[in-house]
């Protein structure tokens, strides 16, 4: 049996219908609803969230795997309290239940977010060192405290691995998380930055946890990131796959500064967390690549979907559903 937390999330989805077509005995919790596809009807679903012990220790039972992808993910410093308690108690719960009721092998979901940060072309690795500083994001504080949970499990005797992927593209709700920059580029969004950072597929995250998940490997930590990409390309060529405009102007500190007000203000009165914030302002004029030759080392089988051919994928499945 095979636990899978956040399958109703962009990641999650995709995990567990990969689970569904190759047989597994898969269960999952979810908090308001149950994705209305072919593949859930295959799925054991408890409703709850990881902020509940007792109904962790009853998921628990008879689970050799689990899969800890439930996390708040947003860039906005408003949620920092819901992120704290989600994304750092959480899973502390998690994994005292996997400790408490029968060790099970676990792979938790982090993100290159919550890794020390190099600017000017240098690599962030899975050894980059966190110091604390001010342009950390809320959210990568978060998930830098919830590996730590983990490593806690690890050094009291739980097999479990990290991994860190890096922007994940898929087709999802595009109203949220990292799916919202092929809405942005749909509406042919006009203005582009000169930062840049990791990007990977979907898929190919699932692929590397499921591989992760049949080895023998714990007590290690893996950037996910196919390759490292301007963002000014990412959104060009994602424009191109949708036939729209592609951006065309460079926004200057100042307009960036004027953008995540305006969007500050749009979040207060939709309710809506904003597309760009100060911190993913800030990120967006800067160069963070990561370097990917750990986990390519450690499963030298893995291959990565090129980042073109994932735009091209993805764009066509958002562009069949608004046409």
């Amino acid at each position: 049996m095979i636990l899978v937390t956040g399958g109703t999330g962009l990641l999650g989805s995709y995990l567990l219908r990969d689970l569904v077509a190759r047989g597994e005995n898969v269960r999952a919790l979810y908090r308001t609803s149950i994705p209305q596809a072919k593949w859930a009807g295959s799925i054991e679903w408890i409703r709850g969230d990881i902020l509940d012990p007792f109904l962790l220790a009853e998921s628990m039972r008879h689970v050799q795997e689990v899969y800890h992808c439930a996390a708040v993910v947003s860039f906005n410093p408003g949620k920092k309290r819901e992120m704290m308690k989600v994304n750092v108690e959480g899973t502390s719960n998690i994994v005292n239940a996997a400790l408490e009721n029968g060790m099970p092998r676990l792979i938790h979901v982090s993100s290159v977010s919550a890794l020390g940060r190099k600017y000017n072309d240098e690599l962030v690795s899975e050894t980059s060192k966190w110091e604390e500083a001010k342009d950390y994001s809320q959210y990568g504080r978060s998930k830098y405290l919830a590996e730590m949970e983990v490593w806690r499990g690890i050094s009291e005797g739980l097999p479990a691995v990290i991994v860190n992927p890096s922007l994940i593209l898929g087709a999802g709700d595009w109203n949220n998380g990292s799916s919202a920059i092929f809405k942005k580029a749909w509406e042919e969004f006009p203005w582009y930055t000169e930062g840049g950072g990791g990007v990977v597929d979907v898929k190919d995250v699932v692929s590397a946890m499921s591989t992760l998940m049949k080895s023998d490997i714990s007590g290690e930590r893996f950037i996910i990131n196919a390759e490292n990409w301007p963002f000014r390309k990412l959104f060009t060529q994602m424009a191109e796959a949708f036939g729209k405009k592609p951006p065309y102007k460079k926004a200057p500190p100042a307009i960036v500064a004027l953008l995540w007000r305006l969007e500050k203000a749009r979040s207060f009165f939709t309710g809506q967390d904003p597309v760009i914030t100060k911190e993913t302002a800030l990120s967006a004029q800067r160069n963070v690549f990561y370097d990917n030759s750990k986990l390519l080392k450690f499963l030298p089988e893995f291959r990565y979907t090129p980042v073109q051919q994932t735009i091209e994928t993805h764009c066509r499945v958002y562009a069949a559903g608004n046409n």
